[in-house]
C-alpha cells in the first residue's frame, strides 16, 4: 500500500492483547505456585508466552527487513523507546540499591545492630564475584568490537566477536548459578539475604535476557537481515548489554565488596 509519509502505521495485531492476558495469568499463577508449590501451570503459561513472543517478533522481522517499514524516522523513535526502557530499568535497580543501603547504613536491633547481620557469612569478593566482573568487562570490550565490525561491514569479525560475547554471558550465568548453589545463606536469612538474592537475581535475569537478545541478533545477522547502515536490532542489544555491565559494576562494589 502506498503512503505519503515516512512513519509506520502498525497493522492490527492480536499479539499485544494475547501477551497482556498471558502476563496477567503468569502473575496469578506465580502467586498460586508460592502457596501450593505446584508450578506445572506456570511453566505451561511461560511456554505459551515464549511462543507468542516468537510469533510477534516474526511479524516485526517481516515489517523491518522485507517490507521496509522501518524508515529512519521509525528507527529514531525506536531508539527513544529503548532509552526510556533502559531508564525504567535504572530506576528499578535504584530502588533495590536504595533498600540495600537503607538497611546497611542503619542496621536495627533485629539484625544485631551490625552489617552484615549476625550469623551471616558473606561471599569472598575476590572469588567468583571478581571472576564474573572480569567476564562482563571483557564482554563489554567484545560487544564494542562487534558494533565496530558491523559499522565497517566486516561480517566475519562481527560474528566472531558476537559469539565471544554470547559465550561469556552464558559463562557468567553458570558461575552465578554455582554461587547460588554454594551460598551459605538463603533469601530467608534476614534482610541481607533478601536484598542480596533480589538484587543479584534481577541482574542475573537481565544477563539471561541480554544473552538471548544477542543470540537473536546473531540469528538475524546469519540470515543477512543486517548491514552496516541498518542494524537496529543488534545496536539495541548492544545498548542493553552495556547497561547490564554497568549495573554489575555498581552491584559488585556495593553489595559484594563494600557490603561485606
Amino acid at each position: 500500500m502506498k503512503k505519503n509519509h515516512q512513519f509506520h502505521l502498525v497493522d492490527p495485531s492480536p499479539w499485544p492483547l494475547l501477551i497482556s492476558i498471558i502476563l496477567v495469568s503468569i502473575t496469578s499463577l506465580t502467586t498460586m505456585m508460592l502457596n501450593t508449590k505446584k508450578n506445572e501451570a506456570l511453566l505451561m503459561m511461560i511456554t505459551i508466552m515464549i511462543w507468542t513472543m516468537g510469533l510477534w517478533w516474526r511479524d516485526i522481522h517481516r515489517e523491518s527487513t522485507f517490507q521496509g517499514n522501518h524508515t529512519m524516522s521509525v528507527v529514531t523513535s525506536m531508539k527513544y523507546g529503548m532509552i526510556l526502557f533502559i531508564t525504567s530499568e535504572i530506576l528499578l535497580f535504584m530502588s533495590l540499591f536504595w533498600s540495600f543501603f537503607h538497611h546497611s547504613l542503619a542496621p536495627n536491633q533485629e539484625i544485631g545492630l551490625t552489617w552484615p547481620p549476625v550469623s551471616i557469612y558473606t561471599f569472598n569478593p575476590l572469588s567468583i564475584p571478581l571472576v564474573n566482573t572480569l567476564i562482563l568487562l571483557i564482554s563489554g570490550i567484545s560487544i564494542t568490537w562487534t558494533h565496530s565490525s558491523m559499522c565497517n561491514n566486516n561480517f566475519a569479525n562481527t560474528k566472531n566477536s558476537l559469539t565471544v560475547t554470547i559465550l561469556l554471558g552464558l559463562y557468567f550465568s553458570v558461575l552465578q548459578l554455582y554461587e547460588y548453589l554454594k551460598s551459605p545463606f538463603s533469601i530467608s536469612d534476614s534482610v541481607y539475604g533478601s536484598s542480596f538474592f533480589l538484587t543479584t537475581g534481577f541482574h542475573g535475569m537481565h544477563v539471561i535476557i541480554g544473552t538471548l537478545f544477542l543470540i537473536h541478533a546473531m540469528t538475524r545477522m546469519i540470515k543477512l537481515h543486517f548491514n552496516k547502515t541498518h542494524h537496529l536490532g543488534l545496536e539495541l542489544a548492544i545498548w542493553y548489554w552495556h547497561f547490564v555491565d554497568v549495573v554489575w559494576l555498581f552491584l559488585y562494589t556495593s553489595i559484594y565488596w563494600w557490603g561485606k
